[in-house]
């Protein structure tokens, strides 16, 4: 995804530009075997980082909460409250239940053009892929990675398809 190489992800604090929104975009806090998910970590760190170097005044935290006992963004709110970010800083997107969503809805519900994502290099990638598309503004601050794994490696090629796919859909229906 060409369309995002033009300085708009970021892996040093020194070099991102200020944006009153950060979005962070959800992940299970814990992995289906047991034990906490590092992408959730390494987000929520960086969340955190760019916050208290004030690159960003409140967060949004996007993700899914479509089952009982599974929420993400209520996951994520409650790791940044824990790390001393004051609650009243920090919203909830109950519906960001994938990166298009999470992206329009900011723009949609929060009336952001421009904002930055907070997850992994390959995620910000398509989110701000996506944003191009859309015609908002985005930057990205890459979280730390995790080892080469194959699983999330084929994960993101079918995931890319998608969003073009969905990209697509949202012109196609917006036409009509």
């Amino acid at each position: 995804m060409s369309l995002c190489s033009i300085r708009k992800k970021y892996d040093n604090i020194d070099e991102i530009p200020y944006n009153t929104f950060g979005v962070v975009l959800g992940t299970s806090k814990y992995l289906h075997g047991g034990g906490i998910n590092a992408y959730f970590k390494y987000r929520i760190d960086a969340a955190y980082f760019l916050f208290y170097h004030k690159k960003i005044r409140y967060i949004i935290v996007s993700g899914d909460n479509r089952e009982k006992n599974y929420n993400e963004p209520k996951m994520m709110k409650k790791e940044l409250i824990k790390k001393g970010i004051p609650d009243y800083f920090i919203y909830e997107d109950f519906f960001g239940i994938s990166t298009i969503h999470s992206v329009l809805r900011v723009y949609k519900i929060f009336n952001q053009k421009k904002f930055t994502i907070i997850s992994q290099k390959f995620h910000n990638e398509r989110a701000i892929f996506i944003g191009n598309c859309l015609g908002l503004d985005i930057i990205g601050f890459n979280a730390k990675n995790i080892s080469f794994d194959w699983k999330i490696h084929i994960r993101e090629i079918f995931a890319r398809i998608k969003a073009i796919w969905d990209i697509f859909l949202f012109f196609l229906t917006k036409k009509n």
